[in-house]
């Protein structure tokens, strides 16, 4: 688990292990898994690493996929591709926008109608050139999308999931949200309020945003393992690494697309072996990956702010910040104990 894996946790935030992490071989999936009868969700999976792992769930006789996406155009144009290929699977393609708590809500009781749920990739996010709020919440949006409605999705889901086991299942359902070893990076102020810090447009960089919204999501993973049972619902966190063709920092300035794209060339895996890594953290782990963080293919450290009294401290200031502001927003959450 990654809870016991310290001592590794300060090579694992340089230069080195990250090029050590992009160059892995892939670990392929055993011959045996087959989903014949099961249902996934996947979120943001119209493009990149999202449509990816939606192809290849099918490949392994996914009976019904659950497509969360934005848009209902781009999310159907991606289906009708899908459906072409896999034309003895349902395809459905559902609404959620990870700006709004309402739109989340609506999805998960859309969730709630289906007779069972294998599992749920959480794959949506944002990456932001510049600062911008979320008309909804007024948060920045970086941080609303990958973190804060990210963990309400979580919350909201973990219940359902729990309620969808299927009885004699050789597994409990999954919930594996994506996480990035950017967070290895993150240089969150660990004294203080936690989530006001993001809504500073001063302070704002786009990748420092990025990081640090998933290093609180890591915190959350964290904590949502500690108050459910991994026979009930498995929780961890996959960390697909840098990858080309995503439509992360699609809204970046041209030059730093070229520059992006030129580190990408020589460094970045394709989506389809991206999305390897989501499968191997939702199909293949037990108990050992409750509440911990998978890349390559493997269960790696926290980052090391983890570990330390310092940072136990801010996570739970964090959840009682994030519950805070789902209160705030009039949002009701269920009991997911």
């Amino acid at each position: 688990m990654s809870s016991s894996l310290q001592a590794q946790a300060s090579f694992e935030a340089t230069f080195r292990a990250f090029l050590r992490r992009q160059r892995t071989a892939p670990t392929p999936l055993p011959v045996n898994i087959r989903l014949t009868g099961q249902t996934a969700i996947v979120t943001g999976s119209n493009v990149g690493i999202g449509l990816a792992a939606s192809q290849q769930l099918l490949k392994l006789g996914l009976s019904h996929l659950v497509m969360g996406v934005r848009s209902q155009v781009k999310g159907d144009a991606a289906a009708t591709q899908l459906r072409q290929e896999f034309p003895d699977s349902v395809i459905s393609v559902w609404i959620l926008d990870m700006e709004s708590y309402d739109s989340i809500h609506k999805f998960v009781e859309q969730c709630a109608s289906l007779p069972r749920i294998d599992v749920a990739i959480l794959n949506a996010a944002v990456m932001q050139p510049s600062y911008k709020t979320a008309a909804a919440t007024g948060h920045e949006l970086t941080m609303q999308v990958d973190y804060l409605s990210t963990a309400l999705l979580s919350m909201l889901l973990l219940p359902v999931l729990k309620s969808k086991k299927i009885a004699g299942a050789p597994r409990p359902p999954v919930l594996s949200i994506v996480g990035s070893d950017l967070m290895y990076s993150a240089n969150l102020k660990t004294k203080g309020p936690v989530l006001p810090q993001f809504d500073n447009p001063k302070s704002f960089s786009q990748i420092p945003s990025y990081s640090n919204a998933k290093l609180l999501l890591m915190f959350l993973v964290a904590k949502l393992a500690e108050l459910v049972k991994p026979d009930d619902v498995l929780i961890n966190m996959a960390n697909p690494g840098m990858t080309k063709g995503t439509s992360l920092g699609h809204e970046n300035p041209v030059l730093a697309m070229k520059l992006l794209g030129i580190a990408q060339f020589f460094l970045a895996r394709s989506a389809e072996i991206s999305a390897s890594i989501y499968l191997d953290a939702a199909l293949t782990r037990g108990d050992e990956s409750h509440g911990s963080y998978i890349s390559d293919w493997a269960i790696k450290p926290y980052p090391a702010i983890w570990y330390t009294e310092e940072g136990q401290e801010l996570g739970a200031r964090l959840l009682d910040e994030t519950m805070e502001e789902f209160k705030l927003a009039g949002v009701s959450l269920p009991q997911i104990a």
